[in-house]
């Protein structure tokens, strides 16, 4: 007979995510305890390459006018852009998203949240005027920063009172 899996419960603010069940073994707990909040190695590459380019920027800071609890890792003021360097495990990447076997019914909550999270601090960053953009991990970082900085020259043009310039292709 099959379990059957419950539908995550949902509040105004989300995806109610159960606690989190112990560690399947120490090693687990230790990599879960690894992981970084900031400062990895893919936010690092791609602040290089804006660097190198000549952009200066902002590190893992909350956009003026949004919520407190949502930080870009790079925001770039002037235009108004927040930057997200997203890991392809926490947030789901389509290409990469592999399951823990062990407690994976927890992990699809868990994982399912932090998407929906994304998704309404997309919405709350355009609302408050920000272009929020996505890049995954794997990505290559000087082509994250190509998207980066089409989106600069869109958003220039938008405020030069021309015609609004479409904005980047496969933003996330």
């Amino acid at each position: 007979m099959l379990a059957r899996v419950e539908e995550p419960a949902r509040t105004p603010r989300g995806i109610v995510v159960p606690p989190a069940p112990p560690a399947s073994s120490p090693a687990a707990a230790r990599t879960m305890r690894a992981n970084r909040r900031r400062d990895t190695a893919p936010e690092l590459a791609v602040r290089r390459e804006l660097w190198r380019r000549g952009h200066r920027y902002l590190v893992d800071v909350t956009p003026p006018g949004t919520d407190r609890r949502r930080r870009a890792d790079v925001v770039l003021r002037g235009a108004r852009v927040a930057v997200f360097v997203d890991g392809c495990f926490w947030h789901s990447c389509p290409q990469h998203l592999h399951l823990p076997k062990a407690n994976r019914a927890w992990w699809e909550v868990k994982l399912a949240s932090i998407t929906e999270r994304d998704a309404r601090t997309d919405t709350a960053l355009s609302a408050a005027g920000w272009l929020p953009l996505r890049v995954w991990e794997h990505e290559p970082p000087a082509a994250a920063v190509d998207r980066i900085e089409a989106a600069l020259a869109a958003r220039a043009g938008r405020r030069r009172g021309g015609r609004p310039v479409a904005g980047p292709a496969g933003e996330r």
